[in-house]
């Protein structure tokens, strides 16, 4: 009880975090693993507050991404582009509608992933972008090749 009186309400508990990552065909795992890691500081976050990492089902085999899900002991989640699709999404791309067939890859799947629906990883929950849709920055004048974002969903009940 406040001094006041009142109640606080209940405590959040730990957040479930989950980064979706978008990626062209071959892109590497030093510029996957480098853009985790950017956006994860970006949200004061380290790899170790993560739960999943979630992609679309069509790039769910790209050596890059599963070696960053390996690196950082993370499963990847995959989510057909229909499912993805759905998810409303600040920032869509007219390039991923085209190459995946859905208008989001990163922010839809960190959503998805945190958020409830078939194949997150709780269900009836509303997760909220940390960190929007980032893309990577190799240099060298080398083509960015992946965008991620991330996605918290506070657990409710637990004082930790």
């Amino acid at each position: 009880m406040r001094p006041d009186g009142t109640h606080p309400g209940p405590r959040p508990g730990p957040r479930l975090v989950t980064v979706g990552i978008g990626s062209c065909a071959g892109v590497t795992a030093e510029e996957v693993h480098g853009l985790v890691t950017a956006v994860l500081a970006t949200a004061g976050l380290a790899p170790g507050d993560v739960t999943a990492l979630a992609t679309v089902l069509a790039r769910a085999a790209e050596p890059g991404l599963l070696a960053v899900s390996r690196r950082l002991a993370l499963p990847l989640l995959a989510y057909d582009a229909r499912a993805l699709a759905r998810v409303r999404v600040p920032h869509p791309s007219g390039f991923a509608r085209t190459a995946v067939g859905t208008p989001s890859v990163a922010e839809a799947a960190a959503l998805l992933a945190g958020g409830g629906g078939p194949g997150s990883l709780v269900q009836g929950g509303a997760p909220a972008l940390l960190v929007p849709k980032t893309t990577s920055r190799p240099g060298d004048g080398v083509p960015a090749r992946a965008t991620a974002a991330v996605a918290a969903l506070t657990v409710p009940g637990s004082d930790t």
